[in-house]
């Protein structure tokens, strides 16, 4: 991606934003239900509903209300949680490290289960190996995320209870941490101990979300594997004597990661959207559960402010992956 694409997709980012952020705002405002009754107690008179209603502004028309919240938006205040009676915007600043670590955790997994299965796939191409790869594959992405959320925790928290089904860190741990990138302080910190709990509880959600990506993985890259082991150079390679391992590993699967890189980063922003079930079914202190809980409790100013993090990080991350695959592709480098 060249200095001229990189500069159209920034100039692109406030109209795309400003869109989602319009769709969000009134569809949450049209369909039925009022936040304002979710949290009045028994009992409370229509004047206590009225104050309520113009504390959050809920009083004034659509498009008024609009336009004080993109006022607000401008400066960084995404408004105050209804449910919690906290700033928005300090709720999602304390929940998203969270959540992208597990994210990361996540895509680590991934791409090393969906890697070493697709280098097991082209390396035995048609032979039983690769019809076992293939099998593995058709089973792992057949099944989705959620799903293998609740086999792992009836395999590892039940049947052989190895690991924790519940929560970020064990409370038993008393550590007062600087950030709220748990799992990255305490590698940093040298505090093994820590590190241990945290990747315990962080294991099961991240190995569920990672599976059916790995699938994808997997597939994806044996197919651009066996395009690359066909091209000239690798077999100019293997005319020189090299072994066919050497040749898959050193000639064929640089070429054949870069489509890879770009699937997985599409998948990636998916991942992302995926927390929001995995991390409910888990209790995991993520974005994704406080999302399910906005959701329940009819939040408006949180589902808002959730909703705009979630659209920004999939913008940054398009545009991290396009940067990365103009990196790695010199043709585009020079485009």
């Amino acid at each position: 991606m060249g200095r001229t694409a990189l500069l159209r997709r920034l100039i692109l980012v406030p109209p795309t934003l400003l869109g989602v952020a319009v769709v969000v705002f009134v569809l949450l405002r049209v369909v039925p239900g009022d936040p304002i009754a979710m949290m009045i107690p028994p009992g409370a008179g229509e004047d206590d509903i009225a104050r309520l209603r113009a504390l959050y502004g809920l009083d004034q028309s659509i498009p008024a209300q609009f336009v004080a919240w993109l006022g607000n938006l401008v400066v960084g205040d995404f408004g105050t949680s209804i449910s919690l009676r906290q700033s928005v915007t300090t709720l999602i600043l304390g929940r998203l490290p969270a959540t992208l670590e597990l994210v990361a955790v996540a895509t680590l997994i991934a791409v090393v289960i969906g890697g070493v299965l697709a280098l097991i796939g082209a390396f035995y191409r048609r032979r039983a190996g690769e019809w076992a790869v293939d099998g593995v594959i058709g089973v792992v992405v057949a099944v989705p995320d959620f799903l293998w959320g609740l086999i792992l925790i009836l395999i590892f928290g039940v049947l052989y209870p190895v690991l924790p089904i519940s929560g970020r860190i064990d409370p038993r741990l008393q550590t007062d941490f600087m950030t709220q990138f748990y799992v990255i302080e305490a590698l940093l910190t040298g505090q093994f101990t820590v590190l241990r709990g945290l990747l315990s509880h962080i294991l099961m959600p991240a190995i569920a979300l990672a599976l059916p990506l790995s699938a994808i993985i997997a597939r994806v890259l044996k197919a651009s594997l066996g395009v690359a082991e066909g091209a000239e150079y690798a077999q100019m390679a293997r005319a020189r004597g090299f072994s066919r391992r050497t040749v898959l590993l050193s000639e064929a699967l640089p070429n054949a990661a870069i489509p890879t890189v770009t699937l997985t980063g599409v998948q990636f922003t998916f991942l992302v959207g995926g927390t929001v079930l995995i991390e409910r079914i888990f209790s995991y202190e993520g974005i994704g559960n406080m999302a399910v809980d906005a959701v329940i409790n009819r939040d408006l100013p949180l589902i808002q402010g959730i909703v705009l993090t979630f659209a920004v990080l999939f913008i940054a991350i398009n545009l991290a992956i396009d940067l990365l695959v103009t990196f790695l592709n010199p043709r585009l480098r020079r485009g």
